[in-house]
């Protein structure tokens, strides 16, 4: 989830919805950044992602009643916004295709058309559920829906590489969640990982040789007995992650964050040189001796160098993703201050 929405959900963080306004918000000046504009105002909403040409962005939204998300469009500018997904089912996960003459999202439409039911809380325990999802292709406007991946379990977190149209996705195989890439149409299926535990959010490199994702691996007895239990129960429980890259082709494997904390949604800069992602890694609460849920930008080198944090708040910041000129970052936000517990999309712009 959003996942591309997986920690969000785990955190019991809300991600979903839109409208036309747009407002500068005034706020602490983050590194980088200047000009931040608020494009969605109802609902929630998560998972914002530009599209090849920069001119709109693709997102996931939960309004005007519906119980679970749905997928809309709109410009760049916050204009425009329209629902392109089904009405029933729960949807996530879009993005635009190469040609831009394609949408590819998540879906439970046709396995389960209602919003499926979220496990029961274990105590303290947050539960993340492995909805059944499948991943569809659609034109622009939602018409031809086509179903491009249908597996039995979780099927989702699909991403575009916008030099060679390649996409890679998560997949619930083997009672474990893996990286795959495929076309945009659902041919030539390749597996890119093979390692117990949760591998997702991945992102092709610019210049398509290089992937980046989020992932945990159980290290003890105990924690790979619970993770095949969760999974038997088709659940995940909130646990730490890491972000990690590699060549495309699976080799050189690199770790890139190194603590206890959540690091997740990554994706690229620009230059390719460099990962922009989400953390709460200085949200530790000595007291409760755990990190709790406000999430900030961070930026590190393709080395597991230089990282600097990008903003400064109280506020949760996550799925960051650059417009394909780099001149402007998308990212999803807590930072409404008539609506703070929703989470909306804000632009800002990218000052090197």
């Amino acid at each position: 989830m959003k996942i591309k929405i997986f920690v969000l959900l785990m955190l019991s963080l809300a991600i979903i919805s839109c409208s036309t306004q747009q407002e500068i918000l005034k706020i602490e000046k983050p590194l980088g950044l200047s000009n931040i504009e608020q494009l969605t105002f109802e609902g929630d909403n998560g998972e914002a992602y530009w599209g090849p040409l920069g001119e709109q962005i693709i997102f996931q939204s939960k309004r005007d009643g519906n119980a679970c998300d749905k997928i809309y469009i709109m410009n760049a500018d916050g204009s425009d916004q329209h629902q392109v997904s089904p009405d029933e089912g729960a949807n996530t996960c879009s993005y635009f295709s190469l040609k831009k003459d394609r949408i590819i999202f998540a879906s439970t439409y046709g396995v389960v058309d209602s919003c499926p039911p979220r496990p029961k809380p274990q105590g303290n325990k947050y539960l993340w559920p492995l909805f059944p999802y499948d991943i569809y292709s659609a034109n622009p406007d939602g018409s031809d829906l086509i179903r491009i991946r249908e597996n039995p379990g979780y099927d989702a977190e699909p991403t575009v590489s916008y030099l060679t149209g390649r996409v890679i996705f998560t997949s619930e195989i083997d009672n474990d969640l893996e990286l795959f890439t495929m076309n945009i149409d659902g041919s030539d299926v390749q597996r890119m990982t093979n390692h117990l535990g949760y591998d997702g959010g991945p992102y092709f490199s610019p210049d398509a040789k290089k992937i980046v994702w989020r992932a945990w691996y159980p290290e003890t007895a105990e924690d790979t007995l619970r993770w095949k239990e969760n999974m038997d129960l088709d659940q995940v429980e909130a646990v730490p992650l890491s972000i990690y890259a590699m060549d495309v082709d699976g080799n050189n494997k690199v770790r890139l964050t190194h603590n206890d904390a959540t690091n997740w949604a990554p994706s690229w800069h620009p230059d390719g040189k460099h990962i922009i992602f989400s953390s709460n890694m200085d949200d530790w609460n000595a007291e409760a001796g755990a990190y709790g849920h406000n999430f900030e930008l961070y930026m590190i080198g393709l080395d597991g160098q230089g990282l600097k944090r990008l903003t400064n708040n109280t506020y949760f910041d996550s799925f960051p993703m650059f417009s394909p000129d780099g001149k402007f970052l998308a990212f999803a936000s807590n930072r409404d201050a008539e609506n703070p517990r929703a989470t909306h999309i804000f632009k800002a712009e990218w000052n090197d």
